[in-house]
């Protein structure tokens, strides 16, 4: 074979290499990966530099970097006490609805996929269809529930225990798989070892399934961290959440962009940092439920 005929197969061959380098998707799907992650984080980037800015440097230029580098507006967030009045509500809320709505879900879950029963599907469905109702639908009856015959309103178990239940739905669906994947032969030899079902469900089950246990923690409390309309209807005074106190920050301090941005920066750090943290366990979590 010539030189001439022997240039365009090594580019071809060079080409070939480059594109498997990429994948089967090819350079395309990955530019769409980064504009999504570009439109995902600009956002959450643009508010916290935007709070290590004055109002002027935002007034004149929107877009630039920080100049000078200002750290008062953190400072002044951090120093402020209603700031970690609302992040102690928030956290304590958060901590009850994942702890209610996994360990409601796990021991609804469990019976689903280990035990046979006449209407085991058709309960599971019911799980299923929770998905499709938002807590926007029964907020109405919800409020009436809480506030008048559970008397809870205004207080932290009035709204995690309803953020729990519509959390329950996802946590059921995703642990389900989880379960039911479980050898049975494990179950036997715990058995004839004589343990019983409880002591199965705790000594085997439970450590099994961590990773779904994870992944369903770190989905209501975030959901909860983030949830903004049930507490703004059972929540008044000292008792509101981080949401609601960027609400109200961005109202008392209308005309200071800049500390708003710091305040809101702030607030989504332990969310963020929680779900960057135990991200793999989170998709192992999410890939093992598919799986099932």
């Amino acid at each position: 074979m010539t030189a001439t005929a022997q240039a365009p197969a090594r580019t071809a061959r060079g080409r070939s290499r480059r594109m498997a380098s990429y994948g089967k998707g090819g350079p395309f799907v990955y530019l769409v990966a980064l504009s999504v992650v570009a439109l995902t984080l600009g956002p959450v980037l643009y508010g916290a530099l935007g709070g290590f800015r004055s109002n002027e440097q935002l007034a004149r230029n929107p877009a630039a970097l920080p100049d000078p580098w200002l750290g008062r507006n953190y400072e002044g967030v951090i120093t402020n006490p209603d700031f970690w009045r609302y992040a102690v509500n928030s956290t304590v809320i958060a901590l009850l609805t994942t702890a209610v709505a996994v360990i409601a879900g796990v021991m609804a879950a469990y019976p689903l996929a280990r035990y046979q029963f006449k209407l085991r599907e058709p309960l599971f469905l019911v799980f299923v269809l929770g998905l499709l109702f938002p807590a926007a639908v029964a907020i109405v009856p919800l409020f009436i529930l809480v506030t008048r015959d559970l008397q809870l309103g205004n207080t932290w178990w009035g709204v995690a225990l309803p953020q729990a239940a519509f959390a329950l739905p996802m946590t059921v669906v995703i642990l389900r798989p989880f379960l039911m994947a479980l050898p049975k032969e494990l179950e036997e030899a715990a058995m004839l070892d004589g343990a019983g079902r409880i002591r199965i469900f705790y000594r085997i089950a439970l450590p099994l399934c961590m990773p779904g246990l994870v992944t369903v923690g770190v989905l209501a409390f975030v959901a909860s961290w983030n949830a903004y309309l049930l507490p703004l209807l059972l929540l008044r005074g000292e008792m509101r959440t981080l949401p609601l106190g960027v609400a109200d920050y961005s109202t008392e301090h209308s005309a200071d962009t800049a500390g708003v941005l710091a305040f809101t920066t702030l607030a989504m750090i332990p969310a963020l940092v929680l779900f960057l943290a135990l991200q793999r366990r989170i998709v192992s979590g999410l890939q093992g439920a598919v799986k099932g």
